[in-house]
């Protein structure tokens, strides 16, 4: 590398999402540290545009969210929003293009093929909180903390109140909402916002190791069950068993299935085809 090329390559604009694939299993990590890892437009293009990708790669089998810096990630970039208030409709296109492109991101967590595991190191608020509520996992360290502060600044948090009221119980979900505290990972794991809790700078090898079992399933399997388990959630009860053994049905004629019964019955370890 010359002079030249090493000034331009300082000078380079860093990524904001970074991507690494491991056995299977697509890393991403937030990349604005400076900014506390805050969804800003841009963020949420790159997040969105992964997920597209990977959904479409067979040769991933898990994905692990993780971030960089002192924060996992502050929420919506307030100063990027706050400056559309000069636009001539006071900021309300831009701030529904970027309430829509989140939400729209957040979607694509759940449908995606793929489990999506939190890895979570610091603080999450807002946003943030509603993005690791999104993730089908997460693994906290000890030093993590939760919240939607919404309410302290006069925006309530609508729209992470969408992901956190779906995976908590209603009353901790309301007591976030309303008051705006942070919580410790110990009570996040209490309430049912995080999975596991773990010493701190143990969470990413801990999120790894438990994409590493759900890698080694059927990939076929482990989607049908994905999608079946967040559509009948939504379900009366009579109308989520029907539609559950309806997918059985389907799922017992697959090729993973009759070799996975088969090396059960057997004693042996099933090799899977995805299909």
């Amino acid at each position: 590398m010359n002079a030249q090329t090493a000034t331009a390559a300082a000078h380079a604009p860093a990524l904001i999402l970074l991507r690494e694939d491991k056995n299977g299993i697509a890393v991403l990590t937030l990349n604005r540290p400076l900014a506390r890892n805050s969804l800003s437009e841009a963020m949420l293009e790159a997040l969105g545009d992964a997920l597209t990708a990977i959904a479409h790669e067979r040769s991933v089998r898990a994905v692990v969210l993780a971030a960089n810096g002192p924060a996992f990630s502050a929420g919506h970039d307030l100063k990027e929003l706050n400056a559309h208030r000069s636009d001539d409709d006071r900021g309300r296109a831009y701030f529904k293009h970027v309430m829509t492109l989140c939400s729209t991101v957040m979607q694509q967590i759940v449908t995606l093929p793929q489990p999506v595991i939190a890895a979570v190191h610091a603080t999450a608020t807002a946003a943030g909180c509603q993005l690791v509520a999104s993730c089908d996992l997460a693994v906290a360290s000890q030093s993590a903390r939760f919240a939607t502060p919404g309410v302290n600044i006069g925006l309530f948090c609508s729209t992470p109140m969408v992901a956190l009221s779906r995976n908590v119980a209603r009353k901790a979900a309301m007591e976030m909402l309303l008051t705006g505290e942070l919580i410790p990972a110990e009570e996040a794991l209490r309430v049912g916002l995080v999975n596991r809790v773990v010493a701190p700078g143990q969470e990413h090898a801990e999120a790894l190791k438990l994409a590493e079992k759900i890698a080694a399933k059927s990939t076929l399997t482990v989607k049908t069950g994905k999608e079946a388990f967040y559509r009948q959630a939504e379900m009366p009860l009579a109308d989520a068993y029907k539609y559950a053994s309806e997918v059985m049905v389907e799922n017992m004629l697959a090729r993973d299935a009759e070799e996975g019964i088969s090396a059960f019955i057997e004693k042996r370890q099933p090799k899977w085809q995805d299909q």
